[in-house]
Parts: structure tokens; sequence; C-alpha cells
């Protein structure tokens, strides 16, 4: 029943191991592994009532998919697929990810709206892992993702594949965009907390074969895996302001995404990780949304003195009140036309996407989850803004302009 990642296509395997089977059978950098496959998941549903977890979310969703049960033949052959990709005992860690049939596509990226475990660690814990992907399917904010996207998730709900790897112990991970120039965006550790907007990371634009821009980000935290759990750990201060990748590195990593341009035909957003010096990709998908055209803002302050400014992550010019959220039990207090501010914008938090008129945020970069579905979206956003959940007082009137990275407070509470 699994699929050996090589082997892996679309329509059985879904929009995230397809691709990486491509680069894998072109000998490119992936990291081995396997699929439990969309008819599993198909099977798995057949005695399913999912209206339940339509109306109620991740909750309910994941309620129903503890009760699925995995054959024991299945089990059984994840446990062999295991030492394949692992070594002999079959007991390493692997990344345990979906792949629906619905994501990574040109059309709609659905960056971050399922979700991935780390550090996995052993055939019963994969298959949990399994099942906590199916049930990310029909979580609140994926499926609000896919009624934004004019999905009828009713009509014609996404199957969805398992992809598992042998997962990358980085030292240093991050996103890259190819296109006319190629953007490059990294952080110390485990790549989730650049492709979440969880940090800000550091940041380079190559054109042709040369470094053209470099910016130092906030590298003050990094996660990493310690046994079978992700930890978040505080930045040593010397390497905060230090950059974590060298140009010949940054030079490396454009030359493989144009190489993976070619190979998949487009612009990209690779997903990438190195580990004992040594790089690896972890994903490739169409990029949906290009990067906006930076354009320089007006000069001189606002007329009332408050300015502020951050880095453009998603094109367009919106006002409303400021809407200051520190986390889901302030969700509810958001309304149709409001500004979000908040430290980071995670996946966790895109059905918020549909009500608000723009996003600011204090953290995060170009190439995160939450910019990706900002631009899909239409939805001006202003990323890495220092300060911005105290100098934005709640309920005053802001207007944020995503092309320049501009906000200005117009009109006090």
């Amino acid at each position: 029943m699994l699929t050996d990642l090589a082997d892996a296509d679309h329509a059985t395997s879904g929009g995230k191991a397809a691709p990486l089977a491509r680069l894998l059978r072109s000998g490119l950098p992936v990291p081995p592994g396997f699929v439990v496959p969309t008819h599993a998941y198909e099977e798995a549903v057949a005695g399913l009532d999912l209206t339940a977890a339509t109306r109620h979310g991740a909750d309910a969703a994941r309620l129903l998919f503890d009760r699925a049960t995995l054959s024991p033949a299945l089990v059984d052959e994840i446990s062999h697929a295991l030492t394949r990709i692992t070594g002999p005992s079959g007991d390493g860690y692997v990344a345990v990810r979906s792949s629906a049939t619905s994501e990574d596509g040109a059309g709609a990226a659905a960056a971050g709206q399922h979700d991935t475990f780390l550090g996995v660690r052993g055939p019963d814990q994969v298959a949990d892992a399994v099942r906590g992907c199916w049930a990310s399917l029909w979580s609140e904010r994926a499926v609000a993702y896919r009624r934004r996207q004019a999905a009828d998730v009713r009509a014609d709900p996404p199957a969805t594949a398992v992809l598992v790897q042998r997962l990358v112990d980085a030292d240093v991970a991050g996103v890259l965009f190819t296109g006319t120039t190629i953007r490059v965006e990294a952080s110390w550790g485990l790549g989730e907390r650049v492709v979440s907007g969880q940090v800000t990371p550091d940041s380079w634009v190559v054109s042709g074969d040369a470094v053209t821009r470099r910016t130092i980000g906030v590298k003050d935290t990094r996660m990493d895996r310690v046994r079978t759990q992700v930890v978040i750990r505080e930045v040593p201060p010397a390497d905060r302001d230090r950059p974590c990748l060298a140009d010949d590195v940054v030079l490396h990593l454009a030359r493989l995404g144009r190489e993976i341009e070619d190979l998949l035909g487009g612009a990209q957003d690779v997903e990438w990780a190195i580990a004992d010096g040594r790089i690896w990709i972890l994903q490739a998908r169409p990029v949906t949304a290009a990067l906006p055209t930076a354009r320089a803002a007006p000069s001189g302050p606002a007329s009332d003195g408050t300015l502020l400014t951050g880095t453009p992550g998603s094109p367009g010019i919106a006002a409303g009140p400021a809407r200051v959220v520190r986390g889901p039990s302030g969700f509810a207090e958001v309304r149709p036309g409001d500004v979000l501010v908040c430290r980071t914008t995670d996946p966790a938090w895109t059905p918020l996407f549909g009500v608000v008129a723009a996003v600011v945020t204090e953290t995060g970069g170009l190439l995160s989850h939450a910019a990706i579905v900002a631009r899909e979206l239409g939805l001006p956003a202003v990323l890495a803004v220092p300060d911005a959940m105290t100098a934005l007082p709640d309920g005053a009137t802001v207007e944020v302009d995503g092309n320049t990275g501009r906000i200005v407070l117009t009109r006090g509470r």
C-alpha cells in the first residue's frame, strides 16, 4: 500500500510529495521517504460522518480520526519502511506531513493549512501522526482557506496522502523564492520558525550570480528537536546579529533554486535545510502570488507624527480600526474591516484573513506561510514592524500600505 517517495505521483500521493519525487529522480538532495497514499485516507473516512468535522473543526475531526484505524498490515508496512529511510533499527526520527491533492498547486498553495509533525519515532507514533494529518484537513483554518478559495468543501472535499521523510536536524533552514531575482530567507535551527513567521529571518536577494542585498533579521529564538520533542531555545546573543549563511552558500541555494525551477516549470517556493554542511530540499511548490514590488514610501512624517515602517509583505492599501490581538483568545474581538495587529500571523490565524482589511505583524518574513496566504487573498500586509502592538492603540484608525511598508496612525481612539 505504501509508495516510495521516488515513485510518488499527484493523483495518489498529493501535491507535496509529487514534486519532491521528480526532484529525487533527477538527483537533487531530497531526504528519503515514503507516502501513505490517498486511498488509505479514503478507506479511513468511508465509515466516518465528516459533517460534524465540517461544522466543528479540528477538535471534532481529531476525535473522529482517533477512531479511524490503520490496518495491522499497513502499520507493519510502515515499520519496514522506517528501517529503509532511518536505518536498520527503524527508530530514527522522521517528519510526517500532509500531502493533500488540493495543496501546493499553481492556483493555491494551502501554505501551512494542514499539520506537520516533527521528531516522530517508530510505527505507532507515525500512525498517530498520519491520523493527525488526516484530521487537519478539516481544521477551522483549512476549511476557511478552502472556502475563501471558492472551493465547495461539502461537494468536493480533497483527499490527502501523508508524506513521511527522514527528519533533517537543521543547523540552519529557510525558504527561497525563484523568479527574475531570487530571495532567500533563513534562520538558525529547524525551518518552522521561518515558515510560520515566528522569527524575522535574515534575507538575501540574488540577481544573476551575485548577492545584491543582505538584511540581518531578529534571530532571538530557534527551534530544535530534542528526542521526540521540538523545543524553542534562545539564540546566544553573539549569533543573533551574525548572518546565518555565508554568501557562497546563498549562491549555492540560488543555483539549486534555478535548477528546481527548470525541472518543475515556473517560479518556485522552496523550503530547504542545512545539516552538517549539507543542503537538503524539503519542499517545492509553485509561487502562487508574486512578491510585492518594492516602492519608495512617501517622504516625511504622518500628519500627526505617528509613522511606523516594516517589510512590505502583500501589496495594497487599506485603512480601519487597529485590533491588537495577543492570541486565539482575542479572535472573537475582531470585526469586519479591522486591521489585525499581532506579533505574528501563523496559519492557525487564517480564518481571520477572511474578516480583516489588513495585517500588521511584529515578526515574520516575506516567505512565511501567512505572508503567502495574504498575497493569495489580496490582503495588504506589513511584516516585522517593531513594537507594533504597543505603538498602534487598540481601536485607533490606521492606514496600512503593503506596497511600501508604511503604516500611518490617522486618528486616535
